[in-house]
């Protein structure tokens, strides 16, 4: 049986501008309102983004628009209605990232909602499978899966280092690395951490917030909290990775724009034998004092070329949180040139 029966009817053939009608029916009425969202709120995001309306009764929905517009809205549902009758679950996030995948699908990939299939890349965990939303997204998992030292640069919201840390916690979950390494500069270059209250994972701990976040997204909270314990995932400060060698380990350094060329050059050759390293940051975010230059800057434009190493620029068009935040890093990046200039 059919997910959606489709019809298509061109209300004004004669015209360039012609406006284009689709019908799609759902069959199941819990997956379909899933599907639309609380008060229609998906479909409201989907008007927005493609330029159609989409009138919903019931567990149908009237989209009219461009033609390229309904054709776009009409993967989108199909595409995100087999998602949520795999996973019964569908967040704002996933609607978005449906969206700009129908986009790009118009010239760069092919695609079978019917047949369960996706053309981004995802990466299993046992809690749930994580999909790339964007091009970016997608050409990310790709080199985290292919090379041993990735770096992810670009703005925040992108999702850099929720996908570094579901690679790395999927190579723990099939036993292809022993521990997952986290690190990350504190605010201050030198890592002036003594001032701070309790023990060095109790110093540290404010500033690896987010990757924290991310473990306990995609990993049940008992098996984060039981891995911490035993040291299989292990919180190391940049400062205290000297003299180490990192082997059978998924490592990560996020917001590596603060670390100094000395810094990054130590942490880069801590790498050993069967372990893949993962380096994230913001290179408009350097927090480094009078001007000292950036060591991710320095090793992304060092490394280019190098065989083995991956490098995945992600832009403001890029940002999947809030579509709020899109347009303010782009409003940032707008007056950024002008404040450099001063």
């Amino acid at each position: 049986m059919r997910t959606s029966d489709t019809v298509i009817a061109p209300v004004a053939p004669s015209a360039e501008t012609a406006s284009t009608q689709v019908v799609l029916a759902f069959e199941d009425n819990k997956v379909a309102s899933i599907l639309f969202g609380q008060y229609g709120q998906n479909l409201a995001l989907i008007e927005r983004r493609l330029g159609v309306t989409a009138d919903q009764r019931g567990n149908h929905v009237t989209i009219e628009g461009s033609r390229d517009g309904c054709e776009q809205a009409r993967r989108v549902l199909e595409g995100l209605y087999e998602q949520v009758k795999r996973n019964r679950d569908l967040s704002s996030g996933d609607v978005e990232g449906a969206i700009r995948q129908a986009i790009a699908q118009g010239s760069l990939f092919s695609d079978d909602p019917a047949g369960g299939r996706t053309a981004f890349e995802e990466i299993n965990l046992r809690k749930r499978p994580v999909r790339a939303r964007t091009a970016a997204q997608d050409g990310y998992i790709r080199a985290l899966k292919r090379y041993p030292l990735v770096f992810g640069t670009g703005p925040a919201g992108t999702g850099k280092t929720w996908l570094a840390v579901a690679q790395a916690l999927q190579l723990y979950e099939r036993k292809e690395v022993d521990r997952i390494i986290l690190s990350r500069p504190a605010v201050e270059a030198g890592e002036r951490l003594g001032f701070l209250p309790g023990d060095m994972r109790e110093k540290v701990d404010p500033y690896l917030r987010p990757i924290y976040d991310a473990l306990y997204d995609l990993m049940d909270s008992r098996i984060v909290e039981r891995a911490l314990e035993d040291g299989d995932i292990e919180i190391a400060p940049l400062a205290f990775m000297r003299g180490r060698t990192l082997a059978n380990a998924a490592v990560i350094l996020d917001e590596a724009q603060n670390t100094t060329s000395m810094q990054m050059k130590m942490f880069l050759t801590r790498l050993g034998e069967n372990s893949r390293m993962i380096v994230t940051g913001d290179p408009s975010q350097v927090d480094l004092p009078n001007g000292q230059p950036s060591g991710l800057a320095e090793a992304v434009r060092l490394l280019e070329g190098v065989e083995g190493v991956g490098h995945v620029a992600f832009k403001q068009g890029d940002v999947i949180r809030h579509e709020l935040v899109a347009r303010i890093v782009a409003a940032y990046d707008a007056v950024q040139p002008a404040r450099g200039a001063n």
